[in-house]
């Protein structure tokens, strides 16, 4: 699977403009602010529906243009795909397969899987837990359908019950069967995703280790350990446990939307004692062990955006990042960066073929 073509209409810093890609590595260099990210971006949106860096869909519209395109050529299992996203101000966002709008965008999440790295995965290591959870449920979701729709039912049911929470302490009453029946629903969903969670860490956690001692030369020790309230409690028996506070708080203070990864380098947590060069390397460790997870699941090798991920790296682990890539496992690439002879001299060094865009 590759993109062939991407076209852009008022997407960020973009009037109109068009690419045609190499089915290998792309890269796309220029100095900062030029739209070298923006690119890559707009391919993050046609794999999920939306921005990796900027939630709010209409300030992905160029300033004072009414609309955006992204427009996106793909070659899959040797057929043709055409995928368009594209927003008017005020108006839902609409994604197309092929000219035909999708119902429900959970349908087209997985179709083009694509791992980003870039340097604002540093949220996963100094953000709070629910960018680490965005992560796991992302990397499950894109070769899981009954995952994502088990994950939206049950973000649906917390808020409803969060709502009836709400409901009692505003109006002083109080409704056990109504809420009861919340729980249900919630212990149904809940238990099904923690156990897929669990069995998804169970097969990641040494998939990273590997990668992070491919890119460390086995220099240091790392793990990532699964954080749930489940480990030691049924969730119902959470749930009626925590009533009284859940009545004081007026929200659900347990359940699998409470989960969290622990990063560690030697024991120790990265976040405190590893090196900006450690953290970047565990990161990068991170997301190529997502991408060997959802290849291998998905039977179909992911796009991969690298976005100025040279930055911060020693020499030594630049290069054993490229061997890395150097390597048949890997589909197509795009790579952003500021300095063009940097690149070129990488890229020379990969027996692949490659494109350079200057921006």
């Amino acid at each position: 699977m590759f993109l062939k073509k991407l076209s852009l209409v008022n997407y960020k810093n973009f009037d109109t403009n068009s690419f045609d890609f190499n089915p290998k590595i792309n890269c796309l260099v220029g100095n900062n602010g030029v739209g070298k990210t923006n690119v890559l971006d707009a391919i993050y949106h046609l794999s999920f529906g939306k921005s990796y860096f900027n939630p709010v869909a209409s300030q992905n519209i160029k300033h004072g243009e009414d609309f955006f395109v992204v427009d996106g050529a793909y070659e899959k299992a040797e057929r043709d795909e055409n995928i368009i996203c594209s927003l008017k101000r005020g108006q839902k966002k609409i994604v197309k397969r092929n000219g035909k709008a999708y119902e429900k965008l959970s349908e087209h999440i997985g179709f083009l899987p694509l791992v980003i790295i870039s340097p604002a995965d540093r949220d996963l290591i100094i953000e709070g837990s629910d960018t680490r959870r965005k992560f796991i449920d992302s990397v499950i979701s894109q070769s899981n359908k009954p995952y994502l729709q088990n994950l939206i039912n049950y973000n649906k049911v917390l808020s409803q019950r969060n709502s009836l929470l709400k409901y009692f302490a505003l109006n002083s009453t109080f409704d056990g069967d109504t809420l009861g029946i919340y729980n249900d629903q919630l212990h149904d969903l809940g238990i099904k995703i923690y156990a897929e969670r669990k069995k998804f860490l169970e097969a990641f956690v040494p998939i990273f280790i590997s990668r992070y001692n491919a890119i460390s030369n086995e220099k240091e020790s790392v793990n990532i350990t699964y954080k749930s309230q489940l480990h030691e409690k049924d969730f119902r028996s959470l749930l009626e446990e925590n009533l009284t506070k859940d009545k004081i708080l007026q929200y659900t203070s347990v359940g699998i939307h409470k989960d969290d990864l622990t990063f560690s380098i030697a024991t120790y947590p990265i976040k405190k004692f590893g090196s900006q060069g450690q953290q970047k390397s565990f990161l990068i460790a991170l997301k190529l062990a997502q991408f060997d997870f959802i290849k291998q699941l998905a039977n179909v090798t992911p796009i991969l955006l690298l976005d100025d991920i040279f930055d911060k790296l020693d020499e030594q682990r630049v290069a054993q990042i490229m061997s890395l890539v150097n390597h048949e496992d890997f589909g197509q690439i795009f790579i952003s960066d500021t300095h063009v002879d940097r690149t070129e001299t990488i890229v020379k060094e990969i027996h692949q073929s490659y494109e350079i865009f200057k921006l």
